[in-house]
């Protein structure tokens, strides 16, 4: 079982442009779908395409219109009750794959309800192999939060792997906490924010895995056992206590990228869980982000849609990758 848990989840709508987007223009749509969404709510949708038990744990009221859209769609959840509603998020994409995303901030989490939130996810992955937390916090939530959530888990003797995949100010305090984590899945931008690479050189760093590999196993020291870090066309470097390892990313026609990100953690785990080495973890993940890229919307690739086995992860041999990642 791998449980995820989404603070911040949010209810997508994604709008297809038949031509690029004109500001201030009136244009055509030519599709628009609407699914439940948000970071661990993406992992668990596509872990349960490809036949993972996976359940996602998240804040929420039972007539919410994403609780119910994810009862629609018989997606294993646990929803810890709250008094406000979930946000909505709004995509763009233009028919080159350029995606624009509008997100709401999100609703105010009592402390009451913070508290149960963490008790749900400490009890749920009791029988956990993987603990995903995933996607942005609420504005009212410390930037600690993951911190806080990863300290319950292991003090509740849980033996889980604990995955993160966040940004900003949350994926700091996590890393500079030195807390007890398994794997962090940032993209190239949200790594160089961590790093402190200047946005000026952002282009240059994802084009430069065997940089992007180095920088990833400069957090060792800092308490982090492994990275996978995705570079949207470029494909993913994956760097791990066994070394590091880079797999370049299948020639596609892109629709959307969203979730792309998060389908591609799934992979990961999918064969992990399955028992694949590193090479062939990365090869899955790399797989799966580009079948999600393919695909309408958030929409995310079954196993049958994201076949790895003509993808080949070759080592980055200059990386030493100290202790403990």
């Amino acid at each position: 079982m791998i449980v995820t848990l989404t603070v911040n989840p949010s209810l997508d709508r994604t709008v297809e442009l038949a031509q690029p987007l004109e500001r201030g223009e009136v244009q055509r749509v030519a599709a628009s779908t609407e699914e439940p969404g948000g970071k661990g709510v993406n992992v668990t949708r596509a872990l349960a395409a490809s036949g993972v038990d996976s359940i996602a744990v998240l804040p929420g009221r039972a007539d919410d219109p994403l609780v119910v859209a994810l009862h629609a769609a018989q997606l294993p959840v646990a929803v810890v009750p709250i008094a406000g509603r979930l946000r909505s998020n709004l995509t763009l994409t233009e028919p080159d794959g350029t995606t624009t995303k509008l997100n709401e901030p999100g609703p105010v989490l009592s402390a009451d309800e913070q508290a149960a939130l963490v008790d749900e996810v400490v009890r749920r992955s009791a029988d956990a192999t993987w603990l995903v937390l995933a996607g942005s916090l609420t504005p009212d939530l410390a930037a600690d939060f993951y911190v806080r959530v990863v300290r319950a888990v292991r003090a509740a003797g849980l033996d889980c792997r604990i995955a993160v995949d966040t940004s900003g100010a949350p994926l700091a305090a996590l890393v500079d906490s030195g807390a007890d984590v398994d794997l962090i899945k940032p993209n190239g931008e949200e790594l160089a924010e961590l790093v402190g690479v200047p946005d000026a050189d952002v282009d240059a760093l994802e084009a430069d895995h065997e940089r992007v590999a180095g920088l990833a196993a400069g957090l060792a020291p800092r308490g982090i056992r492994s990275a996978l870090v995705t570079l949207g066309a470029a494909g993913a470097v994956l760097v791990t206590g066994e070394g590091a390892w880079f797999a370049p990313a299948p020639r596609i026609v892109p629709r959307s990228t969203v979730g792309a990100g998060d389908s591609s953690l799934a992979g990961f785990l999918l064969a992990v869980t399955e028992g694949a080495g590193p090479d062939r973890a990365l090869a899955q993940a790399v797989a799966h982000g580009a079948a999600a890229a393919s695909l309408p919307g958030s929409a995310v690739p079954s196993r049958e849609l994201a076949d790895a086995s003509a993808l080949t992860a070759t080592p980055i041999r200059d990386v030493v990758v100290p202790t403990p990642l």
